[in-house]
């Protein structure tokens, strides 16, 4: 092992798109149609449509910023560019948390799928076995030995498993419209039974918006692509209009195939535990249904191999940020591959087995957290165009002053409508891993960056951010969140949701008013100089100005 800067840039276009939409086409499709459904009935399908549209407004940000800076662990990077180093550690620490647990979530749903014909794997209270935990620390192994062996390797595996992930939910929307689509069953209960409180709390807790997470693959792994100005924008739109399109026709075609005896009790009652495949031998496709079982395994693997993927990147970004020991910093020569920081995935992964031993309860920790790491790319991207004004942009979004605002503002909305009894250990967690840095900076300087006082002072407006999110779960309305563990109340429904709105753009701009034009982004451009990557005459302009 040698401590190495480069990774290798061997994907394509294909590639990266694969590994966006190959994380978008997992568990999500198998399982969050029902968990939504219970949740909000037929006003599932505008809950697809909610979160596809904060979703995409965030990806459009993230195409501009994956063109300007194309890094291995970008998530980790943009914010230690931005605002310095202690922003940036939180941030990459939250990143770490939520895509150590995902490979875990998709093992999960192979396992919950499989308890259909393996009774052992079942659990009590709707929860998996301590046979079906082992199975899924068994997969997380594969996922490991495969992006063991490298990138390529990776990419081999991923692109043509995707193309058939995407096969099956398309073929199950295809066939549930012609043998079982019944539309009086949008208004049993109502269109909206839950009501509108139902329909936006399913969008953080029943995977609606963790399925859709997954476009920011093609950014983690920009590192290594071939052709990141042109690739890593594309790959990002195009798996969203996939993926938005899929789910919203795969949640239609649910709330139209159930039968109408299941629906006597009302949609809160439905408990198929492979829900499609039990739905297609209902509509007598019990072949289509065998089918369904089989891609249970495919898809959430695939999607579970393009997480253990992106992981380590996250950990080896927060190694160049000299925030975690340099060890996580060594690449095999051979490879390209950050193993140590394989190792620690895959580690943590499996921890998070323990604690959430069922498909929904992961989820919601997962999407929180993943949520909270992208609303902070609006803010990196409104202060990139302040502090590197003439460096290139193959991508330059336009309506970024409107479109950045906007999509924090979704993000905060989303983590907040996850609920206090998801929020308090996450943030908790956070804030727990943001003192063992500080402790860890300045007991070994040497080894870790401590942050000076202008990062300190850069990153207040995330920690608030974060205590503030943290006070609206506890005081806000008692809709979202478990029965028993939910916010007081103190500020009614819907009046929380405009408290959350209106102080989270303030927090927005507060953010972008902290970012400033750090040394780690003068270094990265002037790199990119070195390399011939930028427009050269503009890009000396800009380091001249902001250094006299």
């Amino acid at each position: 092992m040698t401590l190495q800067t480069h990774l290798k840039k061997e994907l394509s276009l294909l590639d990266l798109t694969m590994a966006s939409l190959g994380a978008i086409i997992g568990s999500g499709w198998l399982l969050a149609s029902q968990s939504a459904a219970e949740g909000a009935g037929p006003s599932a399908v505008l809950s697809w449509l909610i979160a596809g549209i904060v979703v995409m407004l965030l990806g459009l940000v993230y195409a501009e910023l994956g063109s300007f800076l194309p890094e291995a662990g970008a998530i980790a990077r943009y914010p230690q560019y931005s605002h310095g180093p202690l922003a940036s550690f939180i941030i990459g620490w939250a990143a770490f948390v939520a895509y150590s647990a995902l490979p875990a979530v998709e093992s999960e749903a192979v396992v919950t799928y499989a308890q259909s014909y393996i009774p052992a794997f079942k659990g009590a209270h709707g929860t998996i076995s301590l046979l079906g935990l082992m199975t899924a620390a068994g997969l997380m192994i594969v996922f490991y030995t495969i992006n063991y062996f490298g990138v390529r390797t990776f990419a081999r595996v991923n692109t043509p498993l995707t193309l058939l992930k995407f096969f099956m939910p398309s073929l199950t929307i295809v066939l549930f419209f012609i043998f079982g689509f019944h539309a009086r069953n949008f208004q049993v209960d109502g269109f909206m039974p839950g009501g509108s409180a139902g329909m936006m709390k399913v969008v953080s807790t029943a995977g609606v918006v963790f399925s859709y997470l997954g476009f920011r693959q093609a950014v983690d792994l920009s590192g290594e692509a071939k052709n990141p100005g042109r690739d890593v924008p594309l790959a990002v739109v195009l798996s969203l209009i996939i993926g938005i399109a899929l789910y919203t026709l795969l949640q239609v075609v649910f709330i139209g195939a159930v039968p109408s005896s299941v629906l006597a009790h009302g949609w809160q009652s439905l408990s198929y535990s492979a829900p499609f495949a039990q739905l297609a031998v209902t509509l007598n496709l019990a072949w289509f249904g065998v089918l369904i079982f089989a891609d249970a395994i495919i898809s959430p693997l695939g999607t579970g191999n393009v997480y253990m993927a992106t992981t380590p990147r996250v950990l080896y970004a927060l190694a160049q940020n000299r925030h975690v020991p340099k060890i996580f910093r060594k690449v095999d020569p051979l490879t390209g591959v950050p193993v140590s920081a394989l190792t620690a995935g895959l580690i943590v992964g499996i921890i998070f087995l323990a604690p959430f031993p069922a498909w929904q309860a992961l989820v919601a920790v997962a999407s929180s957290a993943a949520v909270l790491t992208y609303i902070t790319g609006p803010v990196s991207a409104a202060v990139f165009r302040r502090t590197a004004i003439h460096h290139a942009r193959p991508v330059r979004l336009g309506g970024l002053g409107l479109i950045a605002p906007l999509a924090f503002i979704g993000g905060s909305l989303i983590i907040y409508w996850t609920g206090w009894n998801t929020n308090a250990p996450l943030l908790g967690i956070i804030l727990a891993g943001l003192i063992l840095y500080l402790l860890a900076g300045f007991t070994a300087p040497q080894e870790i960056a401590r942050p000076d006082k202008q990062s300190v002072k850069s990153a207040a407006w995330l920690i608030v951010f974060l205590l503030f999110m943290l006070v609206m779960s506890y005081i806000g309305s008692g809709i979202f969140g478990s029965p028993a563990n939910h916010g007081k109340g103190i500020i009614p429904y819907p009046w929380d949701l405009v408290v959350v709105a209106l102080f989270s753009l303030a927090f927005y701009y507060w953010g972008v008013q902290s970012g400033y034009r750090t040394r780690d982004l003068t270094e990265r451009l002037e790199e990119s100089l070195t390399a011939g990557k930028e427009d050269h005459a503009s890009s000396v302009a800009d380091l001249h100005h902001h250094r006299h």
